[in-house]
C-alpha cells in the first residue's frame, strides 16, 4: 500500500524582547471563553485527513517562543518525515520555515512549502518579533530546498502588514506570492478552501 503524503504544520506564536514584556502580556491579554476558530484545526483534518498524514507538533513555549528551541524540536521530527513532504507554517511558523530553510539544506525532498502570513521583520503591528527569528539577508536557499514555495497574505491583516509580501517578493523571485483581499485579518478563518485545493493539486494522482 502506498503511504500517504505527509503534511507537517507549524503553528504561530509570539515573541518578546524580555521577561518583563512577556509577564506584562500575561497580565493584560484579553481573556475569552469562546473556542478559537482556526482553519488549521478540525477543518484541515476533515478535508485532507483521509488521504494525507497530517502532523501537528506543538512547539515549545508558543507564547514566548525562541527560534533555537523551535529548531531543536523541528529537527526531532525530520527523521520521521518521508520524501515529498509538504510543510505549512502559519504566522511565526511561517517565518520559522523561512529562516530554517534559508539557513539549512533540508535532508528530504519537499513537495511544497506554504507560508501563511509570515512576518518578514520586526514591523508587525502591536507585537515584537524577537527570540532569534530574524531573517538573514540571503534567502535563496529556500528556493533551492523547494521549487514550489507559496506565500499567502491578506490585504486586511491587522498583525502582519501586507507590505511584508513585497519584502519577500524582492528576495524570492521564483516563489508564488498570493495576496487575498480579506482573510478576516490575520487568517482568522474557519475554512481555507484555496489551500486545500492547492495541496490536492500538488499530489500527482
Amino acid at each position: 500500500m502506498k503511504s500517504k503524503t505527509q503534511i507537517l504544520m507549524i503553528h504561530g506564536g509570539m515573541t518578546f524582547r524580555n521577561q518583563k514584556d512577556y509577564l506584562n502580556y500575561l497580565k493584560t491579554k484579553n481573556i475569552s471563553l469562546e473556542r478559537k476558530v482556526s482553519w488549521a484545526g478540525d477543518y484541515i483534518d476533515k478535508e485532507l485527513g483521509k488521504k494525507f498524514e497530517i502532523i501537528k507538533p506543538r512547539f515549545p513555549l508558543q507564547d514566548n517562543a525562541k527560534y533555537t528551541d523551535w529548531k531543536i524540536w523541528f529537527e526531532r521530527y525530520i527523521p520521521y518525515l518521508r520524501n515529498n513532504v509538504i510543510l505549512i507554517g502559519s504566522s511565526l511558523g511561517g517565518i520559522f520555515l523561512a529562516k530554517y530553510l534559508s539557513e539549512n539544506k533540508f535532508p528530504k525532498k519537499l513537495l511544497s512549502v506554504y507560508m501563511i502570513c509570515p512576518p518578514f521583520d520586526d514591523t508587525v503591528l502591536g507585537e515584537d518579533l524577537a527570540g532569534g527569528f530574524k531573517l538573514k539577508s540571503d534567502l535563496s536557499l529556500i528556493e533551492k530546498n523547494c521549487k514550489n514555495t507559496i506565500l499567502m497574505f491578506s490585504a486586511d491583516d491587522d498583525c502582519v502588514p501586507v507590505a511584508h509580501a513585497e519584502k519577500y517578493r524582492n528576495k524570492l523571485k521564483d516563489s508564488k506570492i498570493i495576496i487575498y483581499k480579506s482573510k478576516n485579518g490575520h487568517f482568522k478563518i474557519s475554512k481555507f478552501p484555496e489551500i486545500i485545493k492547492m495541496i490536492k493539486a500538488n499530489v500527482v494522482k
